[in-house]
């Protein structure tokens, strides 16, 4: 008999990769039953009384399936889902994720392999993990003496979490699969981590990629220095150089300047370094689309809000009055070694006379002493080309501009003799 079930196993492990999706599920859900019943009826008796039980080898052989190389699984691994609700199935799939990314990446030799470790993704970033001792409550196998049970004790739930996800981020990632951790990571990974600060490594690596991705890096990077005291001194130097002309143009803008907006939210910043974001952000203004401007001129009165001190850019007469007088240094990557407070913003005035009325309206706001209250630009993130065009078109104007001027008497002077004898018809 027992080899007639162990046969019976095989088989519908092979179906696992089946082409229909209805016979994967059939099979699936199948195994996870043979595990429930081994788990309440043990095919194998207890080395000792009182020894907890739990067919551990028998789910890796499920999770190894969930998880092939050259099949995407994210189907089955969702209808997978619903027995991690389950502490201890939960616990020993982390244990068993562990083990197989170890063996398949060893095996490979470090190559990369987008749909394994996008089924590994998949798979791990749906775990759910409790928050607290008394969660632990919900067991597919009961045990005899479950008080002592270590699946019961949290702390080994994060312990287990921590070595999947670390084991699975020390290795390369897809581009694409860098962006999906990032925007997950300070909500679903960080709070149930043991030593949240051993994500420094992974996100080094992540800054290095560029784009968005060095962004949400740095999101990450903001969460452990506040919140798990991490120091990092280089953190600013680093979300400088991503200022670029490219900033106002990507996709992604909106998203750059909230957790910008958020990175210089402290009062406590020196004034050097303020400065420097402030200048680079004008310079770069210069060449930025108008659905840009209106959004970063209230950012950057925003900082000046924040940090009076700051406020010599706008107060200087004797300043630089074109490009070659500057004394910022534009292309120097350190922001103490900018001279940004030596410099005045200039940029701005010019912006005084952009095309765009609005443009021009809102960077002449500078000339005029600044209100205590800071300026709401969350609903000009988002602003697009398209929306400002609609938002012109939809306005009433009162007057309308005309090419010329009204005549006034036959030779246009206002108080002409010949106004009283001739009239133009």
């Amino acid at each position: 008999m027992r080899h007639r079930y162990n046969s019976c196993v095989n088989c519908l492990v092979e179906l696992m990769s089946h082409e229909s999706f209805q016979v994967k599920e059939l099979s699936l859900l199948t195994l996870m039953k043979f595990v429930e019943l081994e788990g309440k009826y043990p095919l194998v008796k207890a080395e000792w009384k009182g020894s907890f039980i739990f067919p551990c080898e028998f789910l890796k052989l499920v999770v190894e399936n969930l998880i092939p190389c050259e099949e995407d699984s994210s189907l089955l691994i969702s209808r997978f889902q619903e027995y991690l609700e389950y502490d201890d199935v939960r616990y020993f799939v982390m244990k068993a994720v562990t083990e197989n990314i170890g063996q398949v990446m060893q095996k490979t030799k470090e190559v990369l392999l987008p749909i394994y470790q996008q089924n590994v993704f998949s798979l791990i970033s749906s775990i759910s993990m409790p928050s607290k001792e008394n969660e632990v409550v919900h067991f597919m196998v009961k045990q005899a003496n479950q008080e002592e049970w270590k699946v019961l004790k949290l702390k080994e739930h994060k312990r287990a979490f921590e070595r999947m996800w670390l084991g699975f981020l020390k290795h390369k990632l897809p581009t694409s699969l860098y962006k999906k951790v990032l925007v997950i990571l300070h909500d679903s990974i960080l709070p149930h981590l043991n030593e949240p600060t051993l994500m420094i490594d992974f996100l080094t690596v992540a800054y290095d990629i560029g784009g968005a991705i060095s962004l949400l890096a740095l999101n990450g990077l903001f969460v452990l220095i506040h919140q798990h005291n991490l120091e990092y001194p280089d953190f600013y130097k680093k979300l400088y150089s991503l200022l670029d002309p490219s900033i106002y143009h990507v996709k992604y803008r909106a998203r750059f300047f909230h957790l910008a907006d958020l990175f210089l939210s402290s009062s406590h910043l020196p004034a050097y370094l303020v400065a420097a974001f402030i200048k680079r952000l004008a310079r770069l203004a210069l060449t930025a689309p108008p659905q840009a401007l209106l959004m970063v001129i209230p950012f950057i009165c925003n900082l000046f809000r924040r940090h009076p001190a700051c406020k010599v850019l706008v107060h200087r007469p004797d300043g630089p009055e074109d490009l070659s007088e500057d004394p910022y240094i534009m292309d120097e990557e350190e922001p103490s070694e900018s001279r940004a407070l030596e410099s005045s913003l200039w940029e701005l005035k010019a912006l005084q006379s952009h095309y765009h009325p609005d443009v021009a309206q809102a960077a002449a706001v500078v000339n005029q002493s600044l209100s205590e209250l800071e300026d709401d630009i969350s609903e000009l993130l988002e602003l697009s080309a398209y929306e400002l065009f609609d938002r012109e078109i939809k306005k009433k104007a009162t007057t309308v501009p005309l090419e010329f001027e009204h005549m006034k008497g036959l030779f246009g002077k206002k108080n002409d003799l010949f106004v009283e004898h001739f009239a133009l018809e």
